[in-house]
């Protein structure tokens, strides 16, 4: 039924009230009002905090935070042991296995390319046709500083300044040879040039081959010294970390005790007596061996380098003896005196030095009795040396020559007694650092394993002993 439009007092027509605004969204709704919105999200790290909080509130949760930390510090402390005590051992058997041995091999090449000098100056005294026990000699010394220098290449990076000094010596050496034979040539055939050939090759030899090996030996005795002193470093981190592990240990253990009256925890005693072995393990295996790896550097390796560079003088020694009478005075210092003999006294001197401090370095009669019999042949070759040189400027060349290069009562039978002692005290001086050395390098053998070993039953063992605490709540 139709209904007629409500109408005012005069029957005029009313018009319907508009319609109310509508109620405002409420606070959280959507852009459609169509429900709340999500709330915020939180990160990862907020949401483990708060539940770290709120486990901490209760016994349990507090027991599970503190087994968690323990496990987490003995695994801490057992990895740093193993990492320090790896770098550690490998450095100790870089100085027994390789940095000793080519810095020892650096100073056979040297000594080698000397005493090649000191061969062919002698061959050469000797007349057109050298002793063929010279020869051999000379050709053996080359061959040995070549196949050193092999190896030390095969051993060494060609960019670094060992390899550097490797690649001189390959280019020089052939060049020195060269001029061996081209002094042997004309001295066969008696022409006055093969003196001056051999006074070149000995220039080449000492300006550029000797100086060369001199650097190799430095820089592979300083790697040496490096090895040394990485390989004796006391590992602070590990131990640090080590004396942590027993203190937090130690207070969870007083913890457990207060609150339970009980004494032992047998998980926790038993990551204790893990952490404490390790820490003693490694305290004592690194102070044996420091010691080892000390004693082989005070009583072996400095004997070794004094008497290497003692051997080294000896053969420039020689070396410019032999030149002397092969020059006769053609070549002469700034102050007019004969070049080769002002060198000889020079070696001399410095040998002479270079056996006092070998004396006052070796600690045994095995080391000290060689070095006195090569002082005393020093003095009994210098001796020798004053007669030749007096022959020789008296004009009896054949008499200083036979003083020099003779068999018996010549300063070179002196010059080989004194050669022969100095190998044998490096000789000796070599056994005693390897022996001492090896006994260094042994004492951290098995320890990074074992370290690591102990950490991870350690840590499963503090695990183990919370876990025994929790399952009393349950």
């Amino acid at each position: 039924m139709a209904h007629p439009p409500m109408s005012g007092p005069g029957g005029t027509a009313v018009a319907p009230a508009p319609a109310a605004p509508p109620a405002p969204a409420p606070t959280g709704a959507g852009p459609t009002g169509a429900g709340p919105r999500p709330p915020a999200r939180r990160s990862a790290w907020s949401e483990g905090v708060d539940r770290v909080r709120a486990a901490a509130t209760t016994e349990p949760g507090r027991l599970r935070i503190i087994g968690a930390v323990l496990a987490l510090l003995v695994v801490a402390f057992g990895a740093a042991t193993a990492w320090q005590v790896s770098g550690r051992a490998a450095a100790a058997d870089d100085v027994v296995t390789r940095s000793q041995p080519l810095s020892a091999d650096a100073a056979s090449i040297y000594r080698s390319l000397a005493d090649a000098d000191t061969s062919a100056a002698s061959g050469f005294l000797a007349g057109a046709q050298e002793p063929r026990s010279v020869t051999e000699k000379y050709e053996k010394d080359i061959s040995e500083a070549s196949r050193l220098l092999v190896k030390a290449a095969a051993n060494t990076d060609g960019s670094s300044t060992s390899g550097q000094e490797i690649t001189k010596l390959n280019q020089q050496l052939p060049r020195y040879t060269g001029l061996i034979e081209r002094a042997r040539a004309n001295n066969r055939q008696g022409l006055p040039l093969g003196g001056a050939y051999l006074r070149y090759a000995n220039e080449q030899m000492t300006t550029q081959l000797l100086p060369a090996a001199k650097n190799l030996y430095d820089e592979e005795t300083r790697r040496l010294y490096r090895d040394y002193d990485e390989a004796r470093t006391w590992p602070y981190v590990a131990l640090g970390l080590g004396v942590v592990a027993l203190g937090a240990l130690g207070w969870a253990q007083h913890r457990n005790y207060r609150r339970t009256n009980r004494v032992f925890n047998q998980g926790l005693l038993a990551a204790t007596v893990a952490s404490a072995a390790v820490v003693l393990w490694l305290t004592v295996g690194h102070a044996v061996a420091a010691s080892g790896l000390a004693d082989s550097r005070a009583h072996g390796q400095e004997s070794l380098k004094v008497l290497n560079d003692a051997r080294i003088s000896s053969l420039q020694a020689r070396a410019n003896e032999n030149l002397t009478l092969v020059s006769r005075g053609a070549v002469t210092t700034a102050d007019n005196k004969d070049k080769y003999d002002t060198d000889y006294t020079a070696n001399m001197a410095d040998l002479v030095g270079r056996l006092g401090d070998a004396g006052r370095l070796a600690d045994d009669s095995g080391g000290s009795d060689p070095v006195k019999q090569a002082t005393a042949s020093v003095t009994q070759w210098k001796e020798r040396h004053a007669a030749a040189r007096a022959a020789d400027d008296l004009g009896d060349y054949d008499e200083a020559r036979d003083k020099v290069i003779g068999e018996k009562t010549s300063t070179g039978e002196s010059f080989t007694e004194v050669d022969n002692a100095l190998e044998k005290a490096l000789g000796w001086e070599q056994r005693e650092f390897t022996e001492a050395a090896e006994g260094g390098r042994s004492a951290l053998a098995g320890l990074a394993v074992g370290a690591a070993v102990l950490a991870v039953l350690g840590a499963a063992a503090a695990v183990l002993g919370m876990g025994r605490r929790l399952a009393e709540y349950r």
